[in-house]
């Protein structure tokens, strides 16, 4: 049996929350547009599309659309280095999963160049067996396809894997795909996070035998 781990980045691998609020922001403020950290909280852990979607309404043309994903993601870049910061016990069980056999993969709703600069930024792209970035699939999260695709990616059955998120979108993603999810509450509080199959305040509080008892 092929034993997976699907992370998703924002949240769980790092700490990207304020830079992406503050890219959000800015973006908003560059077009004479207001964003709300309530607005920002409801909707993060989906796509740009989604978002821009959620916020702006439907009125907007899809190049439109695609212009503003694309202008918030380069501002987003450019705050990796001051503002994003590895997330505690990270490190510890990538290295643990590569010991043991697991295939890893990142699955995450941002855009693979996002993606792509956080794992060489901070030296981890080597753990990862696949990268499945979901910005373009034609469903968001809660929808399971990123999930799917990303256990598909490393050759693992959804109960083959297990799933660890930060985003309620993200857990029910997750449960939706037929997968097991840890929760981090990085981002919401633990009782928001009820749904998932197990609820941390960072990874130095997962067990081996927790996670072990996750697969079949």
């Amino acid at each position: 049996m092929t034993k997976a781990l699907l992370w998703d980045m924002d949240g769980v691998l790092v700490d990207t929350g304020e830079a992406h609020f503050a890219a959000w922001k800015a973006l908003f403020e560059g077009h004479e547009w207001t964003i709300t950290r309530e607005d920002f909280e409801k909707t993060f852990g989906m796509s740009n599309i989604p978002i821009l979607k959620e916020l702006l309404g439907e009125g907007l043309p899809e190049a439109k659309l695609f212009d503003l994903a694309a202008e918030k993601e380069a501002r987003f870049r450019e705050m990796i280095e001051p503002h994003v910061n590895l997330l505690p016990g990270v490190e510890k069980w990538l290295r643990w999963a590569r010991k043991e056999g697991y295939r890893q993969a990142v699955a995450s709703s941002g855009e693979m160049a996002n993606i792509v600069a956080i794992l060489a930024a901070f030296e981890i792209a080597n753990y990862f067996d696949a990268v499945v970035s979901g910005a373009f699939l034609p469903h968001s999260k809660p929808h399971p396809a990123i999930f799917l695709q990303a256990a598909a990616s490393v050759g693992a059955e959804p109960q083959e894997s297990v799933v660890l998120e930060d985003g309620l979108v993200g857990v029910e993603a997750a449960h939706r795909a037929g997968i097991k999810c840890v929760a981090v509450n990085t981002t919401h509080p633990a009782e928001e996070l009820s749904a998932a199959d197990v609820v941390i305040d960072d990874l130095n509080e997962l067990s081996e035998k927790t996670l072990r008892r996750l697969f079949p």
